[in-house]
């Protein structure tokens, strides 16, 4: 048992449902397997399950449990700060593909 710790600039989504929900309604969480540290209070980049930078979040809360499965989760709630233009996005993406993602999926 153990924390891994996530890099201060990647929020990664693995569910279309969570970054919605942010995306819509400006504030939203996101479920993890496994104990995470989050900068929280920080802000990060936010990435689509296809790796794509989307937004800029603020971390708010970072809550690491082990549920009633069992299992070690940590549960991350975010503020949006706001969208990326589509350049930013660009720029944003080929730099996490090659620092962050290249290797890793």
């Amino acid at each position: 048992m153990g924390f891994e710790t996530e890099f201060n600039s990647v929020c990664k989504f693995k569910s279309k449902q969570e970054l919605y929900e942010l995306l819509e309604y400006g504030r939203g969480k996101m479920v993890k397997n496994g104990f995470r540290v989050y900068p929280t209070g920080q802000k990060v980049i936010a990435y689509t399950p296809d790796n794509e930078a989307i937004a800029i979040v603020k971390i708010v809360a970072s809550i690491a449990e082990i549920n009633f499965q069992g299992e070690e989760i940590t549960q991350v709630e975010m503020e949006l700060v706001r969208k990326l233009t589509e350049e930013e996005s660009k720029i944003q993406t080929a730099l996490a593909h090659e620092m962050f993602f290249s290797g890793r999926e």
